[in-house]
């Protein structure tokens, strides 16, 4: 009856603990992020935080977090950690990423690593939809790495087992025909 008695003491004290603690972290705002922190970062309303280069009055170059128009999926509130960064080979001082990474097969050997890829869901949602922006299914990619990024990457996009890309909604908008010149063909000579 007294161990009953001092564990559930012991669960109300951490449980209080991690609410305090908790209480005082506050939630993420991508502006008071450092650059050691920003890159790989999610504030509390799901949109990713960047890293922006810029250069001071002075000359001098400086560093911001900003919050980006790109939303996370099921992810708010989460500084990626250091391990993460390091499993998925990925860098905190990143001004920007490229689809151009997916091609290198160092990176995505780390990306697609049990480490990575099974333990560090926001790295691995990011360039997951990063490879879906360019029609490519980042599992697939992951199961072709092994034998040629670039070449899986080649594959994946003309196999038909692609990721859809964004829809984006284009307006035509209608030209009357007698205001279009008739093309003329180039002399050769």
């Amino acid at each position: 009856m007294a161990s009953n008695i001092s564990l559930r003491n012991l669960v109300i004290v951490v449980l209080a603990f991690f609410f305090a603690v908790q209480g005082t972290l506050g939630a993420i705002e991508c502006e008071h992020l450092s650059q050691d922190t920003c890159a790989f970062a999610v504030s509390a309303t799901g949109k990713r935080c960047v890293l922006e280069k810029h250069v001071k009055r002075s000359g001098e170059e400086a560093y911001t977090c900003r919050t980006s128009e790109i939303e996370a999926d099921k992810i708010n509130d989460h500084i990626e950690s250091d391990q993460c960064i390091k499993a998925c080979g990925v860098d905190r001082k990143s001004l920007g990423i490229s689809s151009d990474s997916l091609l290198e097969s160092r990176f995505t050997q780390k990306l697609c690593s049990p480490q990575c890829y099974q333990g560090c869901p926001n790295v691995v949602d990011l360039y997951f939809n990063l490879a879906a922006g360019e029609g490519v299914f980042l599992p697939k990619l992951c199961e072709a790495q092994g034998e040629n990024a670039r070449r899986g990457m080649a594959e994946l996009r003309s196999s038909g087992t692609v990721a859809p890309g964004p829809v984006k909604s284009v307006q035509f908008t209608a030209i009357p025909p007698e205001s279009i010149e008739p093309a003329v063909a180039p002399a050769l000579f």
